[in-house]
């Protein structure tokens, strides 16, 4: 897998957070580093919760010279309006993160549904079997637990494909570790905090995907 490293005040461990790039992600991180060739100065960014999208956009920030916006579907319709508007006369890239694009995120401001409608929509999907085992090691790492391969091979057949998923289940094998004062994991440990927490069932012995 690649990556993109971007420095932050205060990253978890020495080593700076960093955008895993896989199949599911690959076509927006290119159209991003790209962005001299989009229709207009203004693209969407949308995909699911925890996918990273808000990093993948202040990454984007520091590589453009551009802006975001994040959660825009909270954020004030007349506030990205003007934001729209000044990224095309000063020719400053802009970029729109939100959890889905219009019509599911529903935009009541007539000039600025015109205005997305003309913008395109830079989509990540849900992890793919290898981007899901990276993301292991890599938040695993962070986090300084240590994740052998039988574990990793465990956890892979296990775990539902989102973002989210990932993150809530290192939550709380991190959580296990931190009760047990160790920052070795076993396929036991693992299967017993899981069952605990409500993520797989505590008679299941077989391949499935985890509950939430």
């Amino acid at each position: 897998m690649n990556q993109f490293d971007l420095p932050l005040p205060k990253p978890v461990s020495a080593r700076p957070e960093e955008f895993l790039v896989g199949p599911s992600n690959a076509r927006a991180v290119h159209a991003i580093e790209h962005w001299g060739a989009w229709p207009v100065m203004t693209s969407l960014l949308v995909g699911p919760r925890k996918s990273g999208k808000s990093l993948l956009a202040r990454l984007f920030v520091v590589e453009s010279a551009g802006t975001m916006i994040d959660d825009a579907e909270r954020a004030s319709e007349t506030e990205i309006f003007h934001a729209w508007n000044r990224a095309q006369a000063e020719r400053r890239p802009l970029l729109i993160v939100a959890d889905a694009p219009p019509p599911e995120w529903q935009v009541r401001l007539a000039d600025l549904r015109s205005r997305l409608a003309a913008s395109q929509v830079l989509h990540i999907g849900p992890p793919d079997d290898a981007l899901v085992a990276d993301l292991l090691r890599y938040l695993f790492e962070r986090r300084e637990l240590d994740l052998r391969p039988d574990l990793l091979a465990w956890l892979n057949k296990r775990l539902e494909r989102t973002h989210l998923a990932v993150l809530r289940v290192v939550d709380r094998l991190e959580e296990e570790a931190d009760l047990r004062r160790t920052r070795r994991l076993s396929i036991p440990m693992a299967r017993a905090a899981l069952a605990t927490g409500g993520f797989i069932a505590r008679s299941s012995q077989k391949q499935g995907k985890l509950g939430w």
